[in-house]
Order: C-alpha cells, then structure tokens, then sequence
C-alpha cells in the first residue's frame, strides 16, 4: 500500500488526533482488531512524546545465527552481549546508551531493564537494544521481539548471507513494514564470510527483495562485526538518524499511516452477515474510503421536514399503507359528515343520526374521554397491517438502507444497512400515535355549524310557534269560543306559514348543510390525507432515515479524518 505524499501536511498532532477520532467513529463499526491496534497507536504515541526525545531508540532485530550480538558489542566496544554457539543466546532485551542521562523512563516504558553505558561522541542520544531472535524455538523470545518492534523508534534489521531471502522475516516483519522505512535499516552481515566479488550480488539481490516488499527508501548497509568492514557507514548513518532527532516522531507518523490504512482495509471488508441483515459488497484498498458525496447532510435536511427524496417516499407510501390511512382518510369523510348531520340537521331528525357511531371515534382516532384537545390517548383501533403490507414495509426499509449504502465500503454499508433497522420494531406504535394526532385536526367543527344550528333551533321554534298557534285556535273552536281576528300573509294565515315555512325551511337548510358537509368531507379527507402522509414521512424520517444519516455522517467524517491521519 503505497503513502500520499505531500510536500507540506498536517502536524503529527493533528494526525493524531485524526487517527483518534476515526477510531471513535469506527467503534462498533469496523473489525474490534482493526480499531483496537488504531487505538493502541494512538496510546503508545502519547506516551512516546511525554518521554525523552533526545534519545532515540533503535533495536538490532534479526534471526539465529544473524550475529546481532557481535554486532551490538561492537557498535557499545564492549563484550555487553553474549556471544556463543548455542542458540538462542539473547533471552531478553538489553540496552546500551550513549549519554543515557534521563533515558530511565523511556526504557522503564520499554521494559528493557538490563542496561549498559557506551562512550562515543558521534552517537551521543542512542539507546541500542539487542533484541532476541525473531525465529527463537521459544515462543516468549519470539513475543518480545514482537513487542519491542513496535515501540522502538529506529529498527535496524540484521540479516546475514546464509538467510537473508528467508520468506519469515519478509513475509512476517519487513512487508508489513512498508510503510515503515524512513525508519528502517537492513544490515547484511558476515559479509566477511563471503568473497569479494559475491558481496555485491547478495546485496544486490538483497536490495531487489526490499525492493519487493515496498522498502525501496530503506538503507542497505554490508558489514562485518568481526573484521570491520563497513561498520564506519553504518555507524555514521546511525550517527545521522541520532542528530536529527526525527527518528521517534517518523516512527510514529509511519504508525499513524499504517494504522490509518489498515482501518481503510477493514472498512472495504463486507462482513458475512451481522443483524440479520445481508452483506454488501465493498471495494477493496485505501482507495475505497471516499466522502460520500454529502448524502448524509442531504438526509439530515430530510429529516427535518417533509421530505421528498427517492429514499422516503417508497417507505411514506409502504408505512401509509400498513397504517391503514386509505381507511382513516374514508372515515374522516364520513365522520366528518355524521358529525354535520348531528350539529346542523333538521332537530326533528336529527336525534336519530346520535344513534350511530362516529367513524373515527370508532377507529378511536380524535379526542378520547378525560383527554385534552389535541392528545392522543391509547393506541387507534386500527386494524393491524396484514402481512403483506408488513413485507411491504421491511422491503421499503431495506431500499432505504441498500439505496444508502451503495458504493459505501463493505463495512459501512452494513452499519448503514443496519441503521436503516435500527427502530424498526418502534415503527408501527410511532406510526399508529401520528396517525392519531394528525386525525384530531380533523375533528374540529367548522363555525358555520353553529350559525347553521342556531338558525336550525330558530325555524324549529317557529314551525313550534306556528303549531300551538294553530292548535291553539283548533282548542278555540272546539270550546266554541268566538275566534280572534287572523293575520294572513296573501292567502294563507300566519299560523300556517309558520308551520309550513319553519319545517320546509329547516329541511332546505338540512338539505344545504348536507350538501356542503358532503363537500365539506371530500376536502377534508384530501387535507387528512397529505397530512397524514406528511405525518408518516416524517416518521419514517425520524426511525430510518434519521439513523441512515447520521450513519452517513459518519462516514463522511470517518472519511475526512482518515485522510488527514494518512496525509
């Protein structure tokens, strides 16, 4: 995996803390392994930078029979390692400092605890280790080696002719480090052991196998701890790396790039199944990490308000269905009617419209007994969505999380996927208290209802007046009482008119109201509809498309993070 190089980049703090917030975003989302070792990187450098940098700490790393302890004492010019024919001899790290003055802590944090004092100016700052072998036939040699490479600040591999190409220290140590090698040096040594013109090529050849595993930058140095030969070059580039003082935070810069892509690598990894849900596909590399083009921020804006969206309004017209608003929305036209009816009706019939149910009191949807205006109180009698319409919803929900998910990399893919399902049980009772709420507007009485009953109450009264006016002058000449004068309007007498006029015009007003109740019902059944869809959209955006963006916020961020780690 090769690095983005630039000229000039973030801070090794900012890179810092960008690694740490990815593994913040990544938690629950990615592999545990992948996110943990980000994490220990970002713990070990914390610790690294409060410790001394003025020394740096380089570890001779190699396999049996390498010669690192020959090499080690040469470099300390002292016998501090020993040396000998029976393998492995090196059992624990040891140390050997130039000007190890307050070295004490950063060795304590290293867990190196034999330690020896060297003397030579031009490596004045280096705290050598003598590392165990790394193919040690004991198993707690082989840990710490493990351990050590990766805290030290400067490794310097000691391989020699015999085993050099060995595939254990390519394919385990030096090709996972790739990304390593502004810290890294590879000695080839006992190259006394070979002749003259046979140096070259090994180191030619040893030159081509780094090449290989990615190592192009990476120091090739041919020494001889027994003769000398080229201990001069490598002491100097030993020297070098010392004086600039760079060497702990390359290390950890390289550490947070590789850190950075191994939680790239684990996000293109689509997991088999997680939740019940199925697994995406994701594209491999570190490439595959992009910002996902603000689809989360587009969401969030949806989910503030009515959306309209390709991903919700499949899932508005599924959850509509399953709550049963074609029936809510008929039951608003016809309450909407009955309730005319028994505010605005003729009095002398109306009476028998109280002998019918309110549709929509009897689906329980407007206001409930001892409930204030506007609650909801209970759940609605709606009935339960089939099954059919229950696999509509689930097919909805899962279109809103593969439709979110596309080009996502495998493993956010599936936690947007997983999003999407989140509150899935939630739905139907979120479903069911909007419908109810929504519906309640729609049991408000119009004021002309009143005006319309007043007007009713008054023509009852004057059909009541006309008739005990007429069954008064009945009583009258039956009791042969003489008749009091008559007033007539045209031909017919008022008692008559009265009568006649407060029924016929109290059924003509009865007629009217039905008709604009009728009318009444329709535009009421369309306001309750898009209200009601309204209502469920939002729902919908609340529990899944809510979720789905934060998801894609997520990611947009993990992305941007991600790559200032890596810059």
């Amino acid at each position: 995996m090769k690095l983005l190089r630039r000229k000039k980049g973030p801070s090794l703090d900012s890179r810092l803390t960008a690694l740490l917030e990815a593994v913040e975003l990544a938690e629950g989302r990615l592999p545990a392994e992948a996110v943990a070792a980000a994490r220990g990187v970002t713990e070990r450098a914390g610790v690294r930078r409060r410790l001394s940098v003025e020394h740096t700490v380089a570890a001779l790393a190699g396999a049996t029979g390498s010669g690192k302890s020959s090499l080690f004492n040469t470099l300390a010019g002292d016998e501090l390692s020993a040396v000998g024919v029976t393998r492995p001899t090196t059992a624990t790290a040891q140390a050997a400092l130039w000007d190890g003055e307050g070295a004490g802590p950063l060795l304590d944090w290293l867990e190196v605890p034999r330690r020896h004092s060297a003397s030579s100016a031009d490596l004045s700052g280096l705290v050598l280790l003598d590392l165990p072998d790394h193919d040690s036939i004991r198993l707690a040699h082989r840990l710490e080696v493990d351990r050590l490479v990766e805290l030290v600040d400067l490794l310097v591999w000691v391989l020699d002719p015999q085993k050099y190409a060995d595939a254990a220290v390519h394919e385990r140590y030096l090709r996972p480090l790739a990304g390593h090698q502004d810290v890294m040096v590879v000695v080839l040594n006992q190259i006394d052991r070979l002749p003259e013109a046979a140096v070259a090529r090994c180191l030619g050849d040893l030159r081509r196998l780094l090449d290989e595993d990615g190592l192009t930058g990476v120091p090739v140095v041919g020494v001889s701890a027994r003769t000398g030969a080229g201990l001069a070059e490598l002491r100097a580039l030993l020297a070098k790396r010392v004086s600039e003082r760079r060497s702990w935070s390359a290390r950890l810069a390289a550490d947070v790039v590789t850190a950075a892509d191994h939680l790239i690598l684990a996000s293109a990894t689509a997991p088999a199944q997680q939740d019940g849900g199925e697994a995406g596909t994701g594209s491999g590399g570190a490439e595959s990490v992009r910002v996902a083009d603000g689809r989360g921020a587009e969401l969030v804006r949806m989910a503030d308000g009515p959306g309209t969206g390709r991903l919700d309004r499949p899932l508005t017209a599924a959850l509509s269905k399953a709550a049963g608003v074609p029936l809510v929305v008929e039951a608003v036209r016809k309450g909407h009617r009955h309730r005319a009816v028994v505010a605005t009706g003729w009095p002398v019939t109306r009476w028998i419209r109280r002998f019918r149910p309110d549709p929509l009191r009897r689906l329980r949807i407007g206001l409930s007994a001892g409930s204030s205006e506007g609650e909801m109180v209970g759940h609605t009698s709606l009935p339960a969505a089939s099954v059919v319409q229950r696999g509509q919803v689930e097919t909805a929900i899962r279109d809103v999380g593969e439709g979110a998910a596309a080009d996502l990399p495998g493993a956010w893919g599936a936690a947007v996927r997983r999003a999407a399902r989140s509150r899935e049980a939630e739905l139907a009772d979120a479903v069911d208290r909007a419908v109810g709420r929504t519906s309640l507007r729609e049991t408000r009485r119009p004021r002309w209802w009143r005006a319309v009953n007043v007007l009713q109450w008054l023509l009852f009264a004057t059909m009541v007046a006309g008739g005990g006016w007429l069954g008064a002058l009945l009583a009258m000449d039956y009791l042969r009482l003489p008749q009091p004068p008559l007033p007539t309007a045209g031909e017919l007498p008022w008692p008559t008119v009265l009568l006649a006029g407060g029924a016929l015009a109290g059924v003509l007003v009865a007629l009217l109201s039905r008709l604009a109740a009728w009318l009444g019902g329709r535009r009421r059944a369309r306001r309750a509809a898009k209200a009601l869809h309204e209502a469920i959209g939002q729902v919908g955006q609340e529990y899944v498309l809510g979720p789905v963006a934060e998801e894609l916020t997520r990611y947009d961020r993990f992305a941007e993070v991600i790559e200032v780690a890596r810059a």
